[in-house]
C-alpha cells in the first residue's frame, strides 16, 4: 500500500503543469490508481506497534509555546474527547502518515474538523460557508482532510450522545456528500469551480431533509443578525478598549488577554514599528491605501481557540479617528502539522504559508489579510478580528442537525479541493458507488475510538502531575 512517510516536496499543486489531458483521461487515471490503492483499503485504523505516545507527543507540540498559557491549552483539551481531539492535530497528523493514500494532492486544510468551518463576511459583505482556520495548510494527500472531518463528526456525535448506529451513518453520508460534490466539480469548467461559493443567505440541499433545512436557514438568519451587530465598533470598541490613560488602550483581562512583556514581545519597544512595515508590503496596493488611515495604538496578547493556546496571539487596536476604531488580530504561524510527514513548505514564512493557503482555498479573504515576521523571529499572519464570523454551536443537535452540517462541511471541503487539486482524478479514483464512502466512514468510527483512549491517557497524566492542566471554570 502506498503511504506518505517518505513525501518530500510541497510544491503547490496549482503550481504543477502537466501535458493537456482531457477530464475523461484525467478520471480514467484517478480510477486507474485504485490498483496500487484500492479504496478499501482506507477501510478501518489499527495503530502502528510503535506509535508515539501521545502524550509525549503533545507535549514536544509545546516547544516555543508561551509557558504560562500551556497549562490552559491542556485544560481546554481535557474537558472532552472532543476537545481533546480538536486540540491534538500533530497526534492525527501523525497517524494519517501510516495510512494508504492515492498520492493526490491538494491544498489541504491540515485541520480539518467540524468546528473549523463557518460563515463569514465577504468584502462584498455576503456571508458565505466554508474553512475558516487554516493555520496547518499545507500541500498533502486529500484523503488526510477527508478522514479528520469525518472522524471529527462520529466524535462529536458521540459527544452528543447520539446513537452509535447513526454516528457510523453520519460519516459515511459526509463522505457521499463530498465524493458527490467531487463529481460535480469535476464536470465544471474551472472558472466555474473557482467562482462557486456556498452563500448561507440562499442555502438549500438538494438532498437534505427539508424541515432540518428550514430550522437551518432559520438560525443562519438569526445568527448573521447577532454577528452583524457584535461586529460593529460601536460593539467591539467599549468593550475591549479602555480610557484611563491618555490613550485608548485595549483591556487586561488576565490570563486570556494580557500586555506582553518586552521579552515576550521585543517590538513593543518602538511600536512594532518595523513589523507593521513589512505587514503593510504584503497588502495589495490598494489596501495599503486604506490601512495608511489607521494609527497603532496598542497591542496585547488574546488567547483564542484550543490548538494555538499557547502560541503567540495578539489583538492590535489601531484609530482613524475617535470614533474610528480597527482591530486586528494577530496569530502566530508555525510549522504545519504535516510538514514531517508531506514535506516543507515552499514559503521561509509560515505567515505567508497560511495566507497563500487561505487565498487558495477560501471563496473570499479579509481585505487586510497579510503577514510579517516579529522581532523576535516568530513568524505572524495578521487579519481583522471579527468580520460576522459565524462558529457552530452543536451541544443541543440531534442526529439530523448534525447530517446537515457534516454535509456542508463536506461541500465546504470537497470545494476547496477542487479549487486546488485535480477533481476529475479524484472523483474517478473515488467512482460511483459505496466502496470509498464504507471505507473512510469505517476509519472514521475506528479512530473516533482510538480517540477516547488517547484522551484517556492525556487525564490519566494530567492526574499523575505529568502535564498541566489549568481549568477556566
Amino acid at each position: 500500500m502506498a503511504k506518505t512517510k517518505n513525501l518530500t516536496s510541497s510544491t503547490p499543486v496549482s503550481q504543477s503543469r502537466a501535458a493537456y489531458l482531457s477530464a475523461d483521461d484525467r478520471t480514467a487515471n484517478g480510477r486507474a490508481l485504485r490498483e496500487e490503492v484500492p479504496r478499501a483499503s482506507h477501510a478501518g485504523w489499527k495503530p502502528e506497534e510503535d506509535r508515539v505516545d501521545p502524550v509525549e507527543l503533545l507535549s514536544k507540540s509545546n516547544v516555543g509555546r508561551i509557558p504560562e498559557l500551556i497549562p490552559i491549552r491542556f485544560g481546554r483539551m481535557s474537558e472532552s474527547p472532543f476537545a481533546f481531539f480538536r486540540g491534538a492535530a500533530a497526534l492525527m497528523a501523525a497517524d494519517l502518515a501510516n495510512t494508504p493514500t492515492s498520492g493526490l494532492r491538494v491544498q489541504a486544510c491540515g485541520d480539518a474538523h467540524l468546528m473549523n468551518f463557518g460563515g463569514f463576511a465577504t468584502p462584498e459583505r455576503n456571508v458565505v460557508f466554508d474553512i475558516n482556520d487554516l493555520d496547518e495548510t499545507l500541500p498533502a494527500p486529500f484523503e488526510w482532510d477527508l478522514k479528520r472531518l469525518a472522524a471529527s463528526l462520529v466524535i462529536a456525535a458521540r459527544h452528543l450522545e447520539l446513537p452509535g448506529s447513526d454516528a457510523a451513518r453520519l460519516a459515511t453520508d459526509l463522505v457521499r456528500e463530498y465524493r458527490e460534490r467531487m463529481t460535480d466539480y469535476a464536470g465544471m469548467r474551472a472558472l466555474e469551480v473557482w467562482y462557486d461559493k456556498i452563500d448561507l443567505q440562499k442555502y438549500s440541499d438538494r438532498k437534505g431533509d427539508p424541515e432540518v433545512i428550514k430550522v437551518v436557514q432559520e438560525r443562519v438568519k438569526n445568527r448573521i443578525e447577532k454577528e452583524n451587530r457584535k461586529s460593529v465598533p460601536d460593539y467591539l470598541y467599549p468593550k475591549l478598549v479602555t480610557h484611563e490613560g491618555a490613550h485608548p488602550t485595549i483591556k487586561d483581562e488576565p490570563p486570556l488577554i494580557f500586555h506582553p512583556t518586552v521579552e515576550q514581545a521585543p517590538g513593543v519597544i518602538n511600536g512594532y514599528a518595523d513589523v507593521l512595515k513589512a505587514y503593510r508590503e504584503t497588502l495589495p496596493e490598494h489596501t495599503r491605501l486604506l490601512f495608511d488611515r489607521f494609527n497603532y495604538f496598542d497591542l496585547a496578547v488574546k488567547v483564542v481557540g484550543v490548538g494555538s493556546v499557547g502560541t503567540a496571539c495578539g489583538l492590535m487596536l489601531f484609530m482613524a479617528a475617535d470614533n474610528d476604531p480597527l482591530f486586528l488580530q494577530v496569530k502566530e504561524a508555525r510549522a504545519s502539522v504535516l510538514e514531517p510527514y508531506a514535506g516543507k513548505s515552499l514559503y521561509a514564512n509560515h505567515g505567508q504559508r497560511v495566507v497563500v493557503g487561505q487565498r487558495l482555498i477560501q471563496t473570499a479573504t479579509d481585505i487586510f489579510l497579510g503577514w510579517t515576521r516579529g522581532v523576535n523571529g516568530r513568524d505572524f499572519y495578521i487579519r481583522q478580528l471579527r468580520d460576522v464570523k459565524i462558529s457552530a454551536i452543536i451541544e443541543d443537535w440531534d442526529t439530523g442537525m448534525m447530517r446537515q452540517y457534516g454535509r456542508m462541511c463536506a461541500h465546504a471541503l470537497a470545494r476547496a479541493h477542487a479549487r486546488t487539486g485535480d477533481a476529475a482524478m479524484i472523483a474517478g479514483y473515488m467512482g460511483t458507488g459505496q466502496t470509498f464512502d464504507d471505507a473512510i466512514g469505517e476509519f472514521a468510527v475506528e479512530y473516533a475510538s482510538q480517540n477516547r483512549a488517547d484522551y484517556r491517557s492525556f487525564i490519566k497524566a494530567i492526574r499523575e502531575g505529568r502535564i498541566q492542566a489549568t481549568s477556566e471554570g
